[in-house]
């Protein structure tokens, strides 16, 4: 996975975004991030399609505060820049694969 993008897309440009992508907020030194990236990269490589956007996060971050980010990670499931779904801190991949199945990103 990438290092966190700074400043990262505006949220015009979220929104106007086709198809299914992922929007990852955190940040490159917090040790829950680092310890789901093992767990989210496992799980996209059966969602080739699916890009996944790390964006860094914090205090005055106007993208994370538009999606009411509380914890790191978050991710944030979204189709044509409409959020399907989200995933707060996961710790296993059967998380993961449960919420890129119920967006509609992969088959069960």
């Amino acid at each position: 996975m990438n290092a966190y993008e700074n400043p990262g897309p505006t949220l015009e440009a979220v929104r106007s975004r086709p198809g299914p992508f992922i929007l990852e907020f955190g940040v490159d030194w917090c040790p829950h991030c680092q310890a789901a990236q093992p767990v989210v990269e496992s799980a996209l490589s059966a969602c080739p399609g699916v890009p996944l956007v790390q964006v860094e996060d914090g205090r005055g971050r106007v993208l994370g505060r538009a999606f009411q980010v509380k914890l790191w990670p978050t991710f944030v499931l979204l189709r044509d820049g409409i959020e399907q779904g989200r995933l707060v801190r996961p710790v296993t991949r059967q998380e993961v694969d449960q919420a890129l199945t119920q967006a509609g990103f992969r088959q069960a």
